[in-house]
């Protein structure tokens, strides 16, 4: 029984590694933008093309993946999107300008959408109820530390080697990740699987347009015309695409998991709650340097606060799940959560480091518990032929909370701006006060989808508690 056991961490592992990879990237570069530009002779405003260009390419691209893995066999597919990354990677550190670097980063986000769906389709399908919330752990981790390091990682790589081997960095971690899948990974493989191409067509259309308003939603630059055409545009299409996905016999993948009611949490109340921490790594960094004065590698060390109470909180989120169960859990956690952003409305000049970084960890230790509880209570009641389609579904999201949190951010802090009446150009420490207030009322809206959960969900996967006579 220990073999199957030790292989299947192994392989939760190494699909948490590369799904780490493949959010790090998307986070990476934002701090190192101003010596990019230089070196390309360019705006660092106009680098968040690169930024966009990955993250529109990742949600264009995922609903393939589901239906290529099928296809081609999970180990071919999965060893293949690492040598896109990695190659993609080399070419983003070779760039000489902006358009060379936003084309290799479409190809990076390429071969990351392939990772993510098939590496935790492979996990979940082989992965018995009783180990999923120690599986679920695992996986989630990256999707919470991956936003808080990349900036910092990134800033530090910038200043003390170059850019350059932000992207090189990716290549020998790449080439152990696909030896490693190349051992763990199923072969398989349905050659007669057909291509549902009208269902690629709408969904990379309608995600596209959708995320690329998003985009435009958080960048002052772009007029309010367009942003709407754009992300009106992409929700019309993405309801041809659930429309057409309904009715084609063959789909690309099959809306059946939102009948789930477990499921369907990941997909509301879990958006509402990956949105509203996705603001933090924008709001947190600007409100420390343009609020509060710090320098850039101060604000980096509060930033880590997050992580560490992510990290610590890890070894006792199974615990948790198991003594209290999923709904008391995530209804007191999603409080918590909401308490925390409050408490971060509360930094100003006098609140002492020490108290800002206490918030962050306890905050940190939060955001960790309710990942690992609300991703583990969305694949509960999943059964095995539908995991394909769900973990396609929850990939897709969880992109599109990642655009729409960091526009969130950029939109809460304009609308604060413009009540105190001034430009988001001089944000003060006021502006970003009113800004967490703004996400804590999200975060509060997330838990209610928690509170119409029964008693006793997801009460498959815990174990059950020693009767005392």
């Amino acid at each position: 029984m220990s073999k199957p056991f030790d292989r299947r961490t192994a392989t939760a592992l190494l699909v948490a590694g590369t799904t780490f990879m493949e959010i790090l990237d998307a986070t990476v570069i934002t701090t190192a933008l101003p010596t990019m530009a230089r070196d390309f002779g360019t705006a660092a405003a106009h680098l968040s093309l690169g930024v966009s260009a990955y993250l529109v390419a990742l949600t264009v691209c995922i609903p393939i993946g589901g239906w290529a893995a099928e296809r081609f066999g999970a180990r071919r597919l999965f060893c293949g999107a690492i040598a896109l990354f990695c190659l993609a990677s080399l070419l983003c550190a070779a760039s000489q300008n902006l358009l060379h670097f936003t084309l290799a980063r479409l190809l990076q986000g390429l071969g990351g959408a392939m990772m993510v769906p098939i590496g935790r389709t492979v996990v979940l399908r082989q992965t018995p109820k009783a180990d999923m919330v120690r599986t679920m752990a695992i996986l989630t981790w990256p999707a919470l530390m991956a936003p808080l390091l990349g900036p910092v990682l990134g800033g530090w790589l910038a200043s003390h080697w170059s850019w350059h081997w932000i992207f090189l960095l990716n290549l020998p971690l790449g080439l152990v990740a696909g030896l490693a899948a190349w051992r763990l990974f199923p072969l398989g493989g349905r050659h007669d699987l057909p291509f549902d191409g009208k269902g690629f067509v709408y969904s990379a259309l309608g995600f596209g347009l959708f995320m690329a308003g998003i985009e435009a939603a958080s960048r002052p630059d772009i007029s309010l015309v367009l942003t709407m055409s754009l992300l009106f545009a992409g929700i019309a299409l993405l309801y041809k695409t659930v429309y057409h996905l309904q009715e084609t016999p063959a789909p690309l993948f099959n809306l059946a998991p939102v009948a789930i009611p477990t499921f369907r949490l990941i997909l509301v109340g879990g958006s509402l709650f990956r949105i509203a921490i996705a603001t933090a790594p924008f709001l947190l960094p600007l409100l420390f340097q343009l609020g509060l004065g710090m320098s850039p590698l101060q604000s980096g060390g509060l930033l880590l606060w997050l992580f560490a109470g992510n990290l610590c909180m890890k070894p006792g989120t199974t615990w948790m799940m198991n003594r209290f169960g999923f709904r008391r859990v995530l209804v007191v956690n999603g409080l918590l959560v909401a308490a925390g952003f409050a408490a971060m409305a509360g930094f100003g000049p006098a609140t002492p480091q020490w108290l800002m970084g206490l918030v962050l960890f306890v905050s940190g230790m939060n955001r960790s518990m309710h990942f690992t509880a609300i991703n583990t209570l969305g694949y509960a009641d999943v059964p095995r032929r539908q995991m394909r389609d769900a973990t396609t579904l929850q990939a897709v999201f969880q992109q599109m909370n990642l655009g729409c949190g960091i526009a969130l951010g950029a939109l809460t802090l304009a609308l604060a701006c413009l009540l105190h009446g001034h430009d988001s150009a001089q944000a003060q420490v006021a502006d970003f006060q009113l800004a967490f207030w703004l996400v804590a009322g999200l975060a509060l809206l997330a838990v209610l989808d928690c509170l119409r959960l029964p008693a006793d969900a997801g009460a498959a996967l815990l174990r059950p508690r020693p009767q005392h006579a």
